[in-house]
């Protein structure tokens, strides 16, 4: 019997072993989507304790939580920073095969050094414990950051945002590179006249300009995805419940806009033509600068609306949505690729049944100019577990080119969870490890090796070109 998360965690072959220990394990990390907070590294935050840095934010772990009875006061409440961490602490042992058992104690052992197991018994000596070596100076955000050997963060960003702390990072000579990737979704959020009309004000400050027409909406976004390309971005990154590719005229979209504009409730027939127009012209400013685009598909998000009202979103409370995909994405990027504006992409999906789907999509818009020009992205949100990710490279093998796959990506709110990048590493290693055994893949480690370290890392790198 194999003892619990030892050096040869998850490798269950000797090839995947030295493919990991020689090949992996010491590439550096292109981090190039998550939600952390930029203001967070500028200031080079000092956490106070490991709730601050592991439970704020994470609806994962919340999501758990409550499965496990646990009052939202501990979750996203006014308790005590280790009254949260002892009500994790006892949800901890009743996650075992959820991805959290796992993540959780990577991260112990990876960051604090900590073998026990958390549970309530341990949870007040790895309390102490983890507080103590936060309060150090190696500790700190940019000190977590090194210590995952991140080479380089993508953060999510608003078209209105200031990427002041992008700068001052920049301006700070922090070693690991940090950049904004442009998130444009709330100028596509037209189901609420006064949520709209609201961002409309912010984003005509953002770009010194009034908006009165799509066409002052467009030149406005612009204007701002320009800032953002001065600033280092060359990703943009769009959350969708599907693909939006409906047949529109330019005449309807100025009167859609303009009816919006004057406070009015669209029709869902009006808000699926805007949504298709926008994401159409942000694929084309994508590829005017020569930038990656990212389509997060799949989510059917806020499903409680009791507690959506409480909380707001982000929370918890999305799961896998299905809606169909397959012919508005089609449609949105054969008419990006009629008219040579199809940047490369990055296709997300979030729905188990439409793997294949998507690895079939890739191969109708390569062309040859980038190897994987268009890419299948690694297992997202609910898929981003071992499951989740064999079945997607399993989808991309069988259908695509695994060797040119971009590799993991964190996804997440928190400085800790750069051990997904681990956990995927290892994944794939015994992926591979397994095929060489079976004798299905040959035992050429110089070609697997070389195999493993452009997914974990160079390809990434030579995608973006940074």
């Amino acid at each position: 019997m194999k003892k619990f998360m030892d050096e040869n965690f998850l490798l269950q072959t000797e090839t995947a072993q030295k493919l990991y220990h020689n090949h992996a394990a010491n590439m550096p990390i292109f981090d190039y989507h998550c939600h952390i907070n930029p203001k967070d590294i500028a200031d080079d935050r000092q956490f106070k304790t490991i709730t601050e840095v592991w439970l704020y934010g994470d609806h994962y772990k919340w999501r758990a939580m409550r499965t496990n009875g646990v009052d939202e006061r501990f979750c996203t409440g006014d308790a005590s920073d280790w009254e949260k961490f002892e009500k994790w602490a006892e949800t901890v042992p009743h996650t075992l095969r959820n991805p959290l058992y796992h993540w959780t104690h990577l991260e112990l052992k990876k960051f604090f050094g900590v073998e026990k197991l958390l549970n309530p018994a341990t949870a007040k000596e790895i309390y102490d414990h983890c507080n103590e070596l936060l309060s150090k100076p190696g500790y700190s955000v940019r000190g977590l950051i090194r210590k995952a050997n991140a080479h380089t963060i993508c953060t999510t960003d608003d078209p209105v945002d200031t990427l002041e702390y992008h700068q001052q990072i920049k301006n700070d000579g922090f070693e690991v590179a940090v950049l904004p990737a442009w998130r444009p979704d709330k100028a596509m959020m037209v189901a609420d006249p006064v949520f709209f009309n609201d961002y409309m004000g912010q984003l005509e400050k953002a770009a010194g300009m009034d908006i009165k027409s799509f066409g002052d909406l467009i030149a406005a976004l612009d204007k701002r995805h320009q800032f953002f390309h001065d600033n280092g971005c060359r990703l943009s990154d769009h959350g969708l419940d599907t693909a939006y590719a409906e047949e529109y005229t330019a005449g309807e979209i100025e009167a859609i806009f303009a009816k919006i504009r004057g406070g009015n409730k669209l029709t869902e027939e009006e808000i699926l033509k805007f949504q298709s127009c926008m994401l159409y012209e942000f694929g084309v400013m994508d590829h005017s600068r020569g930038w990656t685009q990212q389509l997060h598909i799949g989510a059917q998000r806020n499903n409680n609306t009791r507690l959506f009202k409480r909380l707001g979103p982000d929370t918890g409370f999305d799961s896998i949505g299905d809606k169909p995909v397959a012919e508005p994405l089609a449609k949105l990027l054969d008419r990006l690729d009629m008219e040579n504006k199809l940047c490369k992409t990055i296709l997300y999906n979030l729905n188990p049944r439409d793997n294949e789907l998507y690895a079939t999509m890739l191969g109708n818009f390569q062309d040859g100019s980038v190897p994987g020009k268009i890419q299948y992205g690694s297992g997202w949100w609910f898929l981003d577990q071992k499951d989740g990710m064999v079945k997607q490279m399993n989808a991309l093998s069988n259908l695509g080119l695994l060797s040119r796959f971009v590799g993991m990506l964190t996804d997440s709110r928190s400085f800790l969870s750069y051990t997904r990048h681990e956990y995927f590493r290892r994944t794939l290693c015994n992926l591979l490890g397994n095929d060489v055994e079976n004798g299905e893949i040959p035992a050429d480690m110089e070609l697997l090796g070389s195999m493993v370290e452009n997914i974990c890392f160079n390809n990434a790198k030579n995608y973006f070109n940074f």
